[in-house]
């Protein structure tokens, strides 16, 4: 207990420190540089040698975030090169998703269930969605209104010469067809989720179809195939830390913590919206459906601080995918559940589209009215749903609204300048919300193993 303790006070120390930091660069604090330095460092190496005795991936994830916030700040230069690192994560991470899906879903659909049962998970899980993600609009709407954040914003001088980043129009065909796979093996390589989840859904529901000989090889070869996917993930994720500091390092390196400052309201009131959410609506589900909160949050840490480092849910989505079925959710309901929300259930996504929708028009000094604004949620309600998986998500429906609206699309600017860091955010509440789902969808089905989620532990 006197290790936890200690270590827990020495990885707030070094958090600490890093901000006496940064007040200290704003003039608000006046000590030498090379003390403040030094002091960083050591509470660092101190952190280091804790997370060394306590061999725990989730401890070495928080030291490496702190670490590349460090690296950012002190060395920016050599940070930005530091991306590399989390490429060859993410790259890695990329290889485990699809084989992982199929080889869940297929075994979960033709091993265990029925084709009533995958139609009634369908059905259960796209309500629940539709219901939480209709909850994350009204609470973004809300946030942005209180806050009046983009109100009295000025159009700055450059805006009126930069570009938006190329996107590709989406039509509605396009929408549609994106949801489908044309070629399995080119939607594995590209990493469309929809498309590998609904030709496992299809394949598993054809094996059910087959004769019970015939069938016992393909359901054998799935199962192994998962199998071994998980422990592909068990080794991948001794890379987790070296890819978290690279892009925190990345990120801080390239945007300076000065950013932090920018923009503070904006940022802030995302955050709070967020975290509002949670206790709001996310915790209220949880203890009415009886979910050890304490385990809960033991389970779901490691998966939310990866996606949150790395501003992709698809990041954390392997360990995120094992950590529910250890803790309680039969693996058939988290196969097929997880991914599906992956793309229907982006909860922080959700909210911080709302958010940022009636951002631009306090910036852009036009009033809408309680009407226009329900509007305006409504039709993200749909939007939001539709460009699941499409590269560039928020930023096409951001401009579909604006155009739609008769917005400008300078604030949208301003937004992108800090949207690595409400990424951060809004991906790991995306995560803690798909989590959350696997939960409610086997309490539901009267599957859910209620001991082992009490007796969760934390390897």
């Amino acid at each position: 207990m006197q290790t936890k303790k200690l270590g827990f006070l020495t990885l707030i120390f070094a958090t600490v420190v890093i901000l006496l930091s940064v007040l200290n660069s704003y003039s608000l604090l006046s000590l030498p540089h090379n003390v403040l330095l030094t002091i960083r460092w050591a509470a660092l190496a101190c952190a280091g040698l804790y997370a060394m005795r306590k061999k725990s991936l989730t401890t070495w994830i928080f030291v490496a975030m702190v670490v590349g916030i460090e690296i950012g700040y002190d060395f920016p230069a050599f940070a930005v090169q530091l991306k590399v690192l989390s490429k060859i994560f993410l790259r890695l991470i990329k290889t485990i998703v699809g084989p992982l899906l199929m080889g869940t879903l297929i075994y979960g659909i033709a091993g265990h269930s029925d084709i009533k049962q995958v139609g009634r998970m369908g059905w259960k899980s796209l309500v629940y969605f539709e219901i939480v993600t209709t909850f994350a609009l009204f609470v973004g709407l809300a946030a942005i209104n209180l806050s009046g954040a983009g109100k009295g914003m000025k159009m700055p001088e450059t805006a009126q010469h930069d570009e938006m980043p190329a996107v590709k129009h989406q039509t509605a065909e396009d929408i549609i067809l994106h949801t489908f796979p044309e070629n399995i093996a080119k939607s594995v390589a590209d990493g469309e989720v929809l498309q590998i989840v609904i030709f496992s859904i299809i394949f598993g529901i054809a094996l059910l179809m087959v004769k019970e000989d015939k069938r016992k090889i393909v359901v054998k070869g799935a199962e192994s195939l998962a199998e071994t996917m998980f422990k592909f993930t068990h080794i991948v994720m001794y890379f987790a830390p070296i890819g978290v500091a690279g892009a925190i390092a990345y990120t801080v390196g390239h945007m300076g913590l000065g950013v932090l400052v920018n923009l503070f309201q904006l940022l802030g009131t995302l955050y709070l919206a967020l975290i509002g959410f949670i206790l709001l609506i996310l915790l209220p589900i949880a203890l009415f459906l009886r979910v050890p909160i304490k385990r809960f949050v033991q389970a779901i840490i490691e998966p939310v601080s990866i996606a949150f480092a790395t501003s992709t849910s698809e990041a954390a989505l392997p360990i995120a995918m094992e950590s529910m079925e250890k803790f309680g959710v039969p693996r058939k309901i988290v196969a097929f559940v997880m991914p599906t929300g992956y793309s229907f259930n982006l909860d922080g996504t959700t909210l911080y589209l709302a958010l940022a929708s009636i951002f631009v028009a306090q910036a852009a000094g036009i009033e809408l009215s309680l009407g226009q604004q329900l509007i305006m949620v409504f039709t993200l309600m749909l939007t939001s749903k539709g460009v699941a998986g499409v590269p560039r998500a928020s930023l096409v429906i951001l401009l579909g609204t604006a155009s739609s609206f008769g917005l400008p699309v300078w604030p949208i600017f301003i937004i992108l300048g800090i949207d690595s860091l409400m990424d951060m955010a809004r991906t790991s509440v995306n995560v803690l919300g798909n989590c959350l789902a696997t939960v409610v969808v086997a309490k539901w089905e009267k599957e859910f193993d209620q001991n082992a989620a009490e007796n969760y532990v934390v390897e």
